[in-house]
């Protein structure tokens, strides 16, 4: 095409298909024509019948298409990764972390805190671990880069709340020691093998 030809172009011209090509109506008296033959047609009474349908089992079937939150809740998928946790030794019920701090220095959004110190037994141990999450965006590098797989994102998902303190997870993030047996493992490096009770074996260690 020419640089003449396409200045001289009509856009308005051309092989374009009028989809609506039906004449809207103008006047009060046409829309009342059209309101009137719609529903003669039955459209109306048709989607009134779904809905008193849905209603009538609602009401005396309990057949309900809404779930009451927070009594009842939908059940989330197994891969779904929300709030943090922190897992615990089956064994001894220490906690997993070695603090090496490569969660807190890989977390894009500096939201990771930890604080540690050296044992009686020249082994660094956690004081204070926090999470704001207010700050997490839940990118999932923390849980990536733990050499330990001591760091999970768990399904969790309830965090809302109306005091900016409140975000920030310290104990809680901590598997209670009564409650190793129902810790759920994830994949992974570090994760408890099928077979891992064959091949526990008593040392003289304590951890």
């Amino acid at each position: 095409m020419g640089l003449e030809k396409l200045k001289d172009r009509n856009i308005g011209v051309g092989d374009y298909i009028n989809i609506l090509e039906d004449e809207y109506p103008k006047t009060g008296w046409e829309q009342f024509k059209q309101v009137t033959k719609r529903s003669v047609k039955g459209e109306l009474f048709g989607g009134l019948k779904i809905v008193m349908k849905i209603m009538y089992g609602a009401l005396f079937k309990g057949e309900m298409q809404t779930v009451s939150y927070p009594m009842e809740k939908l059940p989330i998928s197994t891969r779904y990764r929300a709030v943090h946790k922190l897992l615990g030794l089956l064994e001894s019920g220490e906690n997993r972390c070695i603090c090496c701090g490569l969660c807190e220095k890989i977390c894009i959004s500096d939201c990771i805190r930890m604080d540690t110190r050296i044992d009686e037994n020249s082994r660094k141990e956690v004081l204070e671990y926090s999470i704001n999450m207010g700050r997490c965006i839940f990118c999932g590098y923390c849980a990536e880069v733990c050499p330990e797989l001591a760091i999970v994102h768990g399904g969790r998902y309830e965090n809302a709340s109306e005091q900016r303190a409140h975000f920030a997870l310290k104990e809680d993030l901590l598997t209670p020691l009564d409650k190793l047996s129902q810790q759920q493992e994830y994949p992974g490096f570090g994760a408890v093998s099928p077979d891992a009770d064959e091949k526990i074996k008593k040392t003289p260690l304590s951890y």
